[in-house]
């Protein structure tokens, strides 16, 4: 396993060497989607556009345990639990991302349970996944990875939110070597092997790449009405809608500058938000063209 993202840190040394011996704990059923879900706007799922969708759908479906939902053409959306998570568009026309322009950094995938990024983890050791980084963030626990097109992934649990830490409005998250044994001990003897993202899985937030990291949070607060939730020097903005960590992040680390985003380009298709406001589907793009679609809430 190896690091390639500067700004994601540690736990790869703990990946590869964390022990089997699992200790007996019990463990908590997951009977509720995740709160990222419940909020008053929500991530849906998000659209991605390949040039070879084939292998893209397979890898999310060897990694995650994401199923077919259905297929109409060169359109293809996977998800968990009967819930459409990931929409795949192929075209063979489309060039390469630009990871310097605006457009996608990661999906973030929320497990419903603590346990179920430990089986991950467990399955990705055992397989040998390749994987950019896994970070302790105080709010969650991550681990990152990247497509076969160049799409960042962000495969993350919650901590209980009563356990998070506000600073008036803003949300304290940091970003710390994940403890891989520590995760591991979320385990139980003879706890079920990973089989796939458990129902409850979601798309959990959304993290964009921005010309502007101010002119993006001014964008998500005036257009869709989110509140900022912690703000990072201008360079990095997380944002969310009814007091979650963050449905969406933007940040400029590699598009500081940058102009509309090139339609002929594989990478973001679009970001679906759940409003449970919204009576009718509506579709807009941020300052840099991506295109955020809204849909009332079932």
């Amino acid at each position: 396993m190896k690091l390639t993202r500067r700004q994601m840190t540690g736990g790869i040394a703990a990946l590869a060497v964390a022990g089997s011996a699992l200790p007996a704990r019990t463990e908590t059923a997951m009977e509720n989607l995740p709160f990222a879900a419940t909020t008053p706007v929500s991530i849906g799922k998000v659209g991605l556009m390949a040039r070879d969708g084939k292998r893209v759908s397979d890898y999310y479906q060897a990694l995650l345990g994401l199923t077919e939902l259905r297929r109409a053409g060169n359109v293809v959306v996977l998800g968990a639990g009967g819930r459409e998570l990931l929409e795949i568009e192929e075209s063979a026309a489309l060039r390469e991302d630009d990871p310097q322009s605006a457009g996608l950094f990661h999906t973030a995938f929320l497990l419903p349970a603590r346990a179920d990024l430990a089986r991950w983890t467990r399955f990705a050791i055992e397989n040998r996944i390749p994987i950019d980084g896994a970070s302790d963030h105080s709010v969650s626990e991550a681990v990152y990875l990247t497509d076969p097109e160049g799409n960042g992934i962000e495969i993350y649990a919650d901590r209980p939110r009563e356990n998070w830490v506000f600073d008036g409005p803003s949300v304290r998250m940091g970003t710390y070597a994940l403890d891989v044994p520590n995760l591991l001990d979320e385990l139980i003897v003879g706890n079920p092997e990973w089989a796939g993202a458990p129902d409850g899985t979601v798309v959990g937030h959304v993290h964009l790449r921005v010309g502007d990291a101010q002119a993006a949070e001014q964008w998500w607060r005036d257009e869709q009405g989110f509140d900022t939730m912690q703000s990072l020097g201008g360079q990095a903005v997380f944002l969310s809608s009814g007091g979650y960590h963050h449905h969406i992040g933007a940040n400029s680390w590699q598009s500081r500058g940058a102009g509309p985003r090139e339609m002929d380009r594989t990478g973001l298709g679009f970001v679906e938000l759940l409003s449970k406001d919204a009576t009718a589907e509506t579709a807009s793009r941020d300052p840099w063209g991506n295109e955020i679609r809204v849909l009332p809430a079932r």
